[in-house]
């Protein structure tokens, strides 16, 4: 005949489970709220320092690795920057989105650090391209299969055609033409456009460089990559 075990024992053992599994839950918890405040904390910091070299607002995102780790060993193994209005040089209404690996960070980013290789896509489109062109440009329009731009000079009354071209990192844009009712247009005028314009393609953060440029039917596309970049110590009132 079985006996049934004291029911002080079964008790004892319920409230051994019991208190394990609430071990076990505050300890997630705890994990749970510690990763929150290390994500919140380093995506505040390195906002800081890349919204700087941006011109804009940010949105950063970070890869797999647990940012608990992080705060002990200083290294991100990947973090994702989205920015829908950069402004590099003179350009404005450029959209990025940036790709940046293997990262070792001082004091969550704030102290400094350094970047081991990086990417970006940057999107310009025909009317944040006007913009940036001023006054004396009143119209953009690109065409993917012709590779150029014409730009709408005058109020209209004058076009002046332009392809972008990478070289050594470099971008350049060439004039392909411009003409004023047939004739030629002012070479300053020409010129000071075409610098414009090309300014606002050299001037890239984070030791970035472009490595190829298309023109689209809505604007432009530019890739860029990068190498071993320092990241600059945070001034004081950036410190997190």
């Amino acid at each position: 005949m079985s006996q049934k075990p004291p029911a002080t024992v079964t008790s004892t053992r319920r409230t051994l489970v019991i208190a394990l599994v609430v071990v076990v839950t505050l300890l997630i918890g705890a994990l749970v709220a510690g990763e929150a405040y290390a994500r919140h904390k380093f995506s505040r910091c390195i906002s800081t320092q890349f919204e700087k070299d941006m011109g804009s607002k940010i949105d950063v995102g970070f890869g797999w690795r647990p940012m608990l780790l992080t705060l002990i060993d200083g290294k991100v193994s990947r973090v994702t920057v989205d920015s829908a209005d950069s402004k590099f040089g003179p350009a404005v209404g450029m959209v990025v989105h940036a790709r940046f690996k293997d990262l070792d960070v001082e004091n969550a980013g704030q102290g400094g650090g350094t970047i081991n290789s990086s990417s970006a896509d940057v999107t310009w489109n025909n009317d944040g391209i006007r913009q940036t062109l001023g006054g004396l440009v009143s119209g953009v329009h690109s065409s993917s299969s012709s590779g150029m731009l014409t730009l709408d000079v005058l109020g209209g009354l004058a076009q002046l055609q332009v392809q972008p071209r990478v070289t050594n990192g470099v971008v350049q844009v060439d004039t392909m033409s411009a003409e004023l009712l047939g004739m030629g247009l002012p070479t300053d005028l020409v010129q000071g456009i075409v610098d414009v314009f090309t300014q606002s393609l050299q001037s890239y953060p984070m030791g970035l460089k472009a490595t190829d440029i298309k023109v689209t039917d809505d604007g432009i596309t530019v890739k860029l990559e990068g190498g071993r970049t320092e990241l600059e110590t945070a001034p004081g009132e950036a410190r997190c």
